[in-house]
């Protein structure tokens, strides 16, 4: 898979109303149909759906559609989002928990290794969707999940004090103090584009997806940016601080210290709230290479264990997967929607606009098992780094203790 394009709950803020959305309530499709319950699939009654309870409201309109076309009942019921992945994989295996649940694109590797996900027929629905959507939501080569909504950081810019974007990483830091959260154990989450503009990824890459086996951290492009990284800490310009954590790094926006704020949509409400004329800008890069950020997706996965499969696709892609079903999510969230009509629709507004703009350079975060041996020590190696450690000695290192635990 060629890869061209952390996940939190967006808090919402006031948009969604410039985009006339209110009252939208998702129709049957006339198109596309796979092959549903009355058309010789399951012999379905219910289909149970898990959904965070924030969401709830907007799926209702694609549920009665659902239940209307096909005599299916679709339940939704409203979880809390810290559980739905833990209670998913500890009740599958047993024949219980939903047919459909919601879910993040980086939860994957670890359904997919559980055996609690079933593979999904998008069919010609495919190609709908944001092509980083996509890549996000296949495993291995096989596709797990629908994709209904995709987020990504870029840089938020005061307006007031600078109006005019920053053409690279040094104008930008000339034009205004910057800040990004890091704090005590660091946040390569932030970094990452940095990284990515040194050629630095942290997987290589193969027809199905991320390679566990092709660690790319370790290459010269990885030592490039240790050292760059260096320069930017506490015995360089300062630019990064480990002082400086999600709450501070916020707070210096909304005061006016800091022109600029590298941050998720999740956190633009407070900065419109706040009276800032925001703009929404790439992540400015150190060199002549794209400054990548990692994109979250969010999406529904089916049940391995599931007696309904059949019924629980055709909802999922014709239903859920339809520009109204995806539009009602987006106002339920302000997070870009994930099929591609509906983004461009929810990007009429400057905000998401800007966002899905900085996405279009955006590559998943790897969903594969070895990731999380990744965090183990990504953010502590770089917190030394900025704290005047040596970069190559201290990312060789880190290279090192990764390979060790992916083994």
């Amino acid at each position: 898979m060629k890869v061209n394009s952390k996940g939190r709950w967006i808090a919402a803020f006031a948009i969604a109303t410039t985009l006339g959305l209110a009252g939208c309530a998702p129709q049957a499709p006339a198109d596309n149909e796979t092959k549903a319950p009355e058309d010789g699939g399951d012999a379905a009654s219910t289909l149970t759906v898990w959904v965070d309870a924030e969401r709830v409201d907007a799926l209702q309109g694609a549920a009665d559609a659902y239940t209307e076309k096909t005599g299916v009942e679709v339940e939704l019921v409203g979880k809390d989002n810290a559980d739905i992945k833990d209670d998913f994989i500890q009740q599958v295996p047993t024949g219980e928990g939903p047919d459909i649940t919601m879910g993040a694109h980086d939860w994957l590797g670890e359904l997919a290794t559980n055996g609690v996900v079933a593979p999904l027929e998008l069919g010609d629905s495919s190609d709908a969707f944001l092509p980083v959507a996509l890549q996000a939501s296949t495993y291995e080569g096989t596709v797990y999940m629908l994709p209904y909504a995709v987020e990504n950081i870029a840089v938020l810019r005061n307006k007031a004090l600078v109006p005019d974007a920053p053409t690279s990483f040094d104008d930008m830091v000339a034009k205004g103090t910057f800040v990004v959260e890091q704090g005590a154990e660091g946040n390569p989450y932030h970094l990452y584009p940095f990284q990515t503009a040194f050629g630095a990824p942290v997987f290589g890459t193969n027809d199905e997806g991320y390679d566990a086996t092709d660690l790319q951290l370790g290459n010269a492009g990885g030592e490039e940016f240790a050292t760059w990284l260096g320069g930017q800490g506490k015995n360089g310009t300062g630019v990064f601080n480990t002082d400086i954590d999600g709450d501070i790094a916020k707070q210096k926006f909304l005061d006016g210290e800091a022109a600029f704020w590298l941050t998720g949509p999740w956190n633009v409400g407070a900065a419109v709230d706040g009276g800032i004329d925001v703009a929404i800008d790439p992540v400015p890069s150190p060199t002549d290479k794209p400054a990548s950020p990692f994109a979250g997706v969010k999406g529904f996965f089916v049940s391995a264990e599931s007696d309904n499969k059949v019924a629980a696709n055709d909802f999922l892609v014709n239903y859920l997967g339809s520009e109204d079903a995806q539009l009602a999510l987006f106002e339920a969230g302000n997070i870009l929607p994930a099929l591609s009509a509906a983004a461009e629709t929810a990007s009429a507004d400057p905000i998401i606009g800007g966002f899905a703009k900085v996405g279009e350079q955006a590559v998943p975060m790897p969903a594969i098992p070895a990731m999380g041996k990744v965090w183990q020590y990504w953010g502590i190696a770089q917190a030394e780094i900025i704290n005047g450690a040596d970069p190559v000695a201290t990312w060789q290192k880190l290279t090192a203790d990764v390979q060790a635990a992916i083994g």
